[in-house]
């Protein structure tokens, strides 16, 4: 199997990320932060290690400000659902995932608050800065925004937003589920109040793990209630970071799989990250050439790009171009419409969805080669 679905989970992961959640379930997998016994304090060392790592990946000063969630979505549905207020006003954009639409459009259904959504300006999902800052209002709370699409992988303005945001006084709320371990985050530097991040993806850790960065100062709420091992002997939740937002018992075995595997990209640089995926997007595009049968909804050039090639044969359902790639060609792509309705709406392929390919660190561009000329046979080029 050629696997090119590394924007759904990368695979493999590396094997220090194995070897981590093997150990940790054997040895020392105890609830972190209940108890004092020597297997609980490993598991809080480990998941406290993980913050750290975080923090230094994504300049964050206290670890403490990190929160840690199940996947993204759960991070966005906790920074959406925790900072808004009657009569907010939200500005987002059409090439946003359901983690963030639909959120938003629950609360407006319910009459709470108000959004608008900023529409891209080419075939690509590029946005413009200047279209978000044109769309907020006095009563804008929040700008939400991806980092890179996950339809497109187009590489989202957030740099120029988060300082529209800044001069503004506007909460910025960044959606890295396409950028985190790929892209150069500095939530400082860019004025980040929310980061939302999986850790299954370009952080190559387990599935079920993820986080949410809180700036200092950010007024929020929080959306479940239980216990945290702290202040057990009050009924009132904790209003402190991170347990505010860790209620019940954190996913130990993952996070101490999500620290590996934060070790290793920490090892491994975000450069040669970059320049890995840019040898493989421009092995692909070089071997399956200007082939008119193929439309391309992904930019060309990887400095635009966050890592993903997304396509569509006219006349076919990406559907089917799937099912061909996997049942003939062994290859593993994603097919249809990623959760992201708007995008699809706006690109003109709500018909059809799309054939994405997402290389990740681990592929070769041998294999990208051959995902270009199966493409390539099967649109008759």
């Amino acid at each position: 199997m050629v696997y090119l679905d590394n924007a759904a989970t990368t695979w493999p992961k590396p094997e220090m990320v194995y070897s981590t959640l093997y150990s940790f379930m054997k040895n020392s997998c105890a609830n972190p932060g209940r108890s004092a016994h020597k297997m609980a304090r490993i598991s809080s060392s480990l998941v406290l290690k993980t913050r750290e790592a975080l923090s230094e990946l994504f300049y964050i000063q206290n670890p403490l400000d990190i929160a840690f969630t199940a996947n993204a979505t759960q991070a966005l549905n906790l920074a959406i659902q925790g900072v808004l207020r009657q009569g907010d006003h939200v500005v987002t954009t059409a090439m946003e995932h359901n983690s963030v639409l639909r959120p938003l459009y629950h609360l407006k259904q319910k009459g709470i608050i108000d959004y608008s959504v900023v529409m891209p300006y080419d075939s690509y999902g590029n946005v413009s800065p200047s279209s978000i800052a044109e769309a907020i209002r006095p009563n804008t709370r929040l700008i939400a925004l991806s980092s890179a699409s996950n339809v497109t992988g187009t590489i989202l303005p957030y740099e120029e937003v988060g300082e529209i945001a800044r001069t503004k006084e506007i909460l910025f709320l960044v959606d890295a589920a396409q950028g985190a371990g790929v892209l150069d985050l500095d939530v400082k530097a860019m004025n980040i109040s929310l980061l939302a991040f999986p850790g299954h993806k370009g952080l190559m850790g387990p599935q079920g793990t993820g986080g949410l960065y809180v700036a200092p100062g950010v007024e929020m709420r929080p959306v479940l209630y239980g216990g945290t091992g702290s202040r057990s002997f009050v009924t009132i939740h904790p209003d402190f970071m991170p347990d505010m937002l860790e209620a019940g018992t954190v996913n130990s075995p993952g996070i101490a799989g999500l620290g590996a595997g934060l070790r290793w990209l920490m090892g491994v640089g975000l450069d040669r990250i970059r320049k890995k995926k840019k040898i493989l997007m421009e092995s692909f595009f070089k071997e399956i050439g200007r082939v008119s049968s193929i439309r391309f909804y992904s930019e060309r050039d990887a400095s635009k790009n966050a890592g993903i090639i997304s396509l569509i044969i006219p006349g076919m359902d990406s559907s089917e171009i799937g099912n061909i790639l996997d049942q003939k060609y062994g290859i593993a792509v994603r097919s249809g419409f990623h959760c992201a309705p708007l995008a699809h709406e706006t690109l003109g392929t709500m018909k059809t969805g799309l054939v994405r390919i997402s290389p990740g660190y681990f592929n070769t561009a041998q294999e990208m080669e051959y995902a270009a000329r199966a493409i390539r046979e099967i649109a008759g080029g």
